[in-house]
């Protein structure tokens, strides 16, 4: 377990649930609480009422509500603009990084998800609980 990721909690939007289910159970065993949405819409849903999430793990590629939609979103909700978000994109293309920064994202990812790199991204982002 990561000590400073303890009690942390990471919202997951990913349509593919073995994205969701390997990247949570990683998650988890580093100690932080997972939440999981499978696109933008339910993702803004569990925002509305969830008050604890530190991070946000974004696909940028979904169905119903992409990531891009979704960031335009949260950017405009003063309750959800400083929650970080890291984006995630499965095709990586030159200028994705880019592109996802410029919609409003804190940071980038390309699949597969290294997982030591994800976590150094999180601790990055998020400070440490008191």
């Amino acid at each position: 377990m990561e000590e400073e990721l303890q009690n942390k909690t990471v919202l997951i939007v990913d349509d593919d649930e073995r994205n969701r289910f390997a990247l949570s159970n990683y998650l988890m065993l580093c100690g932080m609480n997972v939440i999981m949405a499978e696109d933008g819409r339910e993702a803004i849903r569990i925002l509305e009422e969830e008050t604890t999430v530190d991070i946000i793990l974004l696909d940028m590629m979904m169905p119903v509500m992409d990531g891009y939609e979704t960031l335009e979103v949260l950017k405009t909700t003063d309750r959800l603009n400083n929650i970080p978000v890291i984006a995630v994109t499965a095709k990586a293309m030159k200028g994705d990084d880019v592109r996802c920064m410029e919609a409003g994202a804190w940071d980038y990812m390309a699949k597969p998800i290294d997982l030591k790199k994800c976590l150094e991204k999180i601790r990055k982002l998020t400070p440490a609980k008191q």
